[in-house]
């Protein structure tokens, strides 16, 4: 029988009311002769919750003993839609991460996957059971211990099922009906598109779209995991939401495919670090081992460079607000330890980064002119600039980033499909 994976997020299985809402489309699926891979989610909220207990029990938590808490949240409703689809006469049963078994590391919090053996599953399928609800997030270790995936970590479980399985495709319910130009909070003009692939979707997420987990789109681009992204709480045929696909299914795309934002971004800047072979490894390594998240990188000649016998630099770089103090703290650690050297370190908190993607730069010229130029007539401007074959990324004042996203959607005319 074809198969197809279906995911069910944390708003698409909030009570038991969506539950059977869920269950009825996978009902839907099966009647049309598909066997189903379901995964779900914890119900909304209750991984904060459960989070929230952990943190309040032992602020010096064991991994080992988060993994086992937090877990449990997909273990429930994993265990609901079965019931629920039992009682539809749709023959199904739940699958914790263990019992599958999904194989992962042993980085308890983060674990990656190992291996999905398919021989448990392929033989209830065989016995005529018609539909295996996975609890997502989850695997166990080699050790024996469970694991969890890091949040969105469902997605990924997902993609990895539909990988395994070589599913036909894997479907993503969540609250929104697809993949949109950018955020329709933001400006109304905001158009779902039919189809994007898969390094547009990447590039999306990882600059701030919440539609998709990156990692889950990572593995669906190496796997060909054709991804489809659907509302739970509308009626969905075969044609509906936003496929997530190989650049060769799409026949002609427009040269920029959406606009992204990320409101919280932090601007740092070094101030007269020496200029010296290293001085970048020197100044980054320190900011990875503290987990910090660099994004946009300039170095540029320093304004202050009279008075230095050797020659300077200053090298700006952005991250996430809520990772500044962590930032801080790496950077005066390198220079307590003669690492590196630096005048001093200015920080910019209020700044955001909008970015537009499309594969269809990648053979026109002019885009960042389009970009600048629209920026200009808003009087916005540009702190850093970060380009890629496929993006191009710009750090602005966050007071004027919804007028940068509207005025980009308008000047590469999103709103329209030709």
């Amino acid at each position: 029988m074809p198969l197809l994976v279906m995911k069910f997020g944390g708003t698409s299985v909030a009570d038991l009311g969506r539950i059977r809402n869920a269950a009825e489309k996978v009902r839907a699926e099966v009647a049309r002769g598909y066997d189903v891979i379901v995964i779900v989610s914890a119900m909304s909220g209750k991984t904060n919750e459960l989070v929230g207990w952990v943190n309040e029990t032992s602020p010096l938590y064991d991994a080992r003993e988060y993994d086992a808490v937090v877990s449990s949240g997909e273990n429930v409703t994993a265990g609901l839609m079965a019931l629920t689809l039992q009682e539809m006469d749709v023959p199904a049963r739940s699958w914790q991460g263990w019992q599958v078994p999904i194989q992962t590391t042993s980085q308890h919090g983060a674990a990656r996957f190992v291996d999905i053996p398919r021989a448990n599953l392929d033989a209830k399928f065989a016995e005529g059971f018609k539909v295996a609800v996975i609890a997502g997030f989850q695997g166990v270790s080699p050790e024996g211990r469970i694991t969890t995936l890091g949040r969105g970590g469902s997605d990924t479980t997902a993609v990895a099922f539909a990988a395994a399985f070589e599913a036909e495709r894997c479907d993503i319910y969540t609250d929104v009906d697809g993949i949109y130009t950018t955020d329709p909070r933001i400006t109304s003009k905001a158009r779902k598109l039919e189809k994007i692939s898969f390094e547009e979707m990447l590039e999306l997420a990882s600059l701030g779209a919440k539609v998709l987990q990156t990692r889950s789109v990572e593995l669906a681009m190496r796997y060909k995991v054709r991804l489809r992204v659907l509302s739970s709480f509308d009626d969905t045929d075969e044609q509906s939401g936003t496929l997530v696909c190989d650049e060769d299914e799409i026949m002609e795309s427009k040269v920029v495919s959406g606009v992204a934002y990320s409101r919280e971004e932090a601007k740092l800047t070094l101030v007269t670090v020496e200029d010296r072979p290293g001085i970048a490894a020197a100044i980054f390594g320190p900011l990875a081992e503290a987990g910090v998240n660099v994004d946009m990188i300039v170095q540029n000649i320093s304004e202050n460079a009279q008075g230095h016998d050797k020659p300077v630099t200053d090298m700006t770089f952005s991250c996430p607000v809520d990772q500044v103090a962590r930032a801080r703290k790496a950077l005066e650690g390198a220079r307590d330890a003669g690492q590196i050297r630096y005048d001093r370190l200015e920080v910019d908190e209020d700044a955001a980064k909008v970015s537009v993607v499309g594969i269809g730069m990648r053979s026109h010229a002019g885009v960042a002119a389009r970009m600048f130029s629209a920026l200009a007539e808003e009087r916005v401007n540009i702190k850093v600039i970060a380009t890629s074959e496929i993006k191009i990324s710009v750090l602005i004042d966050r007071k004027y980033m919804e007028l940068a996203v509207q005025a980009l959607h308008d000047a590469f005319e999103l709103d329209k499909t030709g």
